[in-house]
């Protein structure tokens, strides 16, 4: 090693030790350990360009292990980011650019939200498919105008998550050769020395995954490191590992334990290290001019990088023209103008059919104007129908749209937000509703990364029958409704979901539907303005009178049966105003003045839907009435189960006539007052 690189790798290390002494939180070990491998990837086989963040052909970087984000922070600081040594002094501070966990959008050159140990090592899979995509739908000869890798660190603990055993698996099948991944093999965890509980041959596995798998001994053998990184890149149809053995803390009086894994050093333990590796003691947030110097030349070639590309390009656009409008318009995230316009619309006389059947009518129709759309189901794309009839197969030829995730729930959403955030792709992922109990956490990152990751979840209540409690989700919609920022649908009928479709490519954020395997009846277009109501949240189906009696409100195919209770309470002398309500995420967008007009504070409520009644009290009032779901189902019929659980005609009649009679008697006593 020269004397500037190690100058530079330890100014990166005293960086990210400053940052968490400063803050006195934080996790010295990995960065001190890691920093060899960091600065060899950004200063000399990453091209990347710090002065453009955002330059679609850049490498991207996956700092996994995401506890140790001073190191991250530094590397970026040191390459010429938008991150200052201000905010490097502001680690973990409110309102920093430097949150203890790197986060999408808060930190210029943060490529994903990592922290949630396996999720950043999952995403890295779906970006470099997303690479692999986009490669073979661009590029022509002599014109690679997608061609770059996706580099990632991970730790023991990544590796012990389950989510990433089901990427790395994906991935060798995908043979994705443009993925490297650096496994920070350092035998600590922790608790303790990783023999306690991860015994395994890490590397055995992945070439079991049919990955390109090295070793390197020490981690700061940077020559060792060059070529394990060269003979990576010259494997171009498997992802690689390469298990580089580190030392935790290094040069810490507290190396090689779990000690420096996730607590500042003292100061005395700081000095101690810093005079180990012969840094100054007394400074703090250093950079030598002449590593800060070896430093900047990343900012040079850069440029030079973009501006080669950016050269490229400049022909390609002249040879591929429609090719490379495309591809500007889905890198900038715009839908092509006039897509919505092959969105189906389905009469209201049409067969019934179920709204997961609709929305694969719905998706064909629209593929060809949005090519970006892929995706595909963990293992249950004939159950879904998220199938793309014309996709093509992406595991035959990369040009594909059809994804088969196989049995991988979580890691499939993982990949999912990966390539969403790589940029020009909408991606989506399918299951089963209540297995999104197995990927929850990665709907959370999507909100937290505010990506446009689309989740298609499928036989959406008891009414899916016979196959019982263990498949029929309770508390699952509400569970997602709490998400911040994750936009919820559960569409009435076939117009509703292609309104909820064309709102989930327009609003640019995650959002999830929950579709019927049952058939419904199909709303009216000509009777209503769906697309309208269901951009709003909610809204009125059936009006009743100019002074209803009282309020029915449901979601998906719980409004027919209420649709059906109006009408008999109708014959009965009593009008009922019945709302459909989609989306509770919108609806909540709307102004008050909206909000009141369709649910007026005076009318008694009724709120109906085959899942846990959590939260609807807000909207029905103390003293209104839900009728929802607290105990599971049942393995039954769906038509019978949905009676046996209240969701009859006749049992919704009973309750909201009980609704209105309870209200009236109170009416009767404060007036009586």
């Amino acid at each position: 090693m020269s004397d500037i690189d190690q100058l530079s790798i330890n100014a990166l290390r005293f960086l990210a030790v400053d940052a968490v002494d400063k803050a006195n939180s934080g996790h010295p070990g990995a960065p001190l350990g890691d920093a060899p491998i960091a600065y060899l990837l950004f200063h000399k086989y990453m091209r990347h360009n710090p002065k453009n963040s955002h330059w679609s052909n850049r490498d991207r970087f996956v700092l996994s292990n995401g506890h140790a984000s001073a190191l991250l922070y530094g590397v970026l600081h040191l390459s010429g980011y938008d991150v200052t040594i201000h905010d490097l002094e502001n680690f973990r501070q409110w309102g920093s650019r430097t949150p203890g966990h790197p986060e999408r959008g808060d930190t210029d050159g943060v490529e994903v939200t990592t922290g949630p140990l396996g999720q950043g090592f999952a995403m890295a899979v779906g970006l470099a498919a997303a690479e692999k995509h986009l490669a073979a739908v661009y590029n022509q000869p002599d014109f690679d105008v997608v061609d770059h890798y996706t580099y990632g660190i991970c730790g023991d603990g990544d590796l012990m998550e389950g989510v990433s055993h089901e990427a790395a698996s994906l991935a060798g099948t995908l043979g994705l050769g443009k993925l490297i991944f650096f496994y920070d093999d350092n035998l600590i965890s922790l608790d303790g020395p990783t023999e306690l509980s991860f015994t395994e041959d890490v590397e055995k596995r992945f070439e079991a995954y049919h990955w390109h798998v090295q070793k390197v001994a020490d981690g700061n053998d940077l020559v060792a490191i060059s070529k394990a990184i060269e003979a990576a890149k010259a494997v171009t149809d498997k992802p690689s590992l390469i298990a580089v053995r580190t030392v935790i803390g290094y040069g810490s009086p507290l190396a090689g334990t779990n000690k420096v894994h996730g607590e500042a050093l003292k100061p005395a333990e700081a000095a101690e290290t810093k005079k180990n590796l012969g840094w100054p003691e007394d400074k703090f947030f250093y950079v030598p001019d002449e590593a800060q110097k070896n430093w900047d030349t990343i900012k040079e070639s850069g440029a030079k990088y973009e501006q080669e590309w950016n050269a490229l390009f400049a022909e390609y656009k002249k040879k591929f023209p429609e090719l490379a409008a495309e591809f500007e318009r889905t890198q900038a995230g715009k839908l092509k103008d006039g897509w919505e316009k092959s969105l189906p619309t389905f009469a209201a006389d049409s067969k019934p059919q179920a709204t997961r059947n609709a929305g694969n009518v719905i998706m064909n129709a629209f593929a060809k104007d949005v090519p970006e759309l892929i995706g595909g189901a963990a293992d249950l794309t004939a159950s879904t129908k998220t199938i793309l009839k014309d996709g093509g197969n992406f595991h035959v030829d990369p040009k594909g749209r059809n994804i088969w995730f196989g049995v991988r729930e979580f890691g499939m959403c993982a990949m999912v937000n990966g390539m969403a955030a790589h940029g020009g792709l909408i991606p989506y992922g399918s299951t089963f509703f209540t297995f999104s109990d197995y990927c929850k956490p990665a709907l959370r990152l999507a909100a937290i990364m505010h990506t446009q990751s689309l989740f298609i979840f499928t036989h959406d209540s008891i009414a899916l029958g016979e196959d019982g409690p263990t498949h029929q989700p309770i508390e699952q919609l509400m569970m997602l409704r709490a998400v911040p920022h994750l936009t919820d649908f559960r569409p009435a009928d076939a117009n509703e979901t292609s309104a909820a479709w064309r709102l989930a490519l327009e609003r640019k954020s995650p959002s999830f539907m929950a579709l019927s395997r049952q058939d419904l009846p199909i709303l009216d277009p000509g009777k209503h303005d769906i697309y309208e109501g269901v951009k709003h949240g909610a809204y009125i189906v059936e009006q009743g009178s100019d002074s209803p009696d009282l309020l029915i409100v449901a979601t998906g195919a719980e409004l027919w049966p209420s649709l059906e209770a109006a009408a008999e309470l109708k014959k009965q002398g009593l009008t009922v105003r019945v709302v459909s309500m989609p989306s509770w995420r919108i609806f909540e967008e709307q102004s008050s003045e909206y909000k009141a007009s369709v649910f007026p504070d005076h009318l008694p409520k009724l709120a109906v839907e085959a899942g846990s009644p959590i939260g609807w009290w807000k909207y029905v009032g103390r003293h209104g009435d839900v009728i929802g779901l607290e105990r599971f189902g049942a393995s039954a019929p769906g038509k019978k189960a949905l009676e046996e659980l209240g969701y009859s005609v006749s049992n919704i009649a009973s309750r909201a006539k009980a609704l209105l009679e309870s209200a009236r008697k109170s009416e009767a006593a404060l007036a009586g007052k």
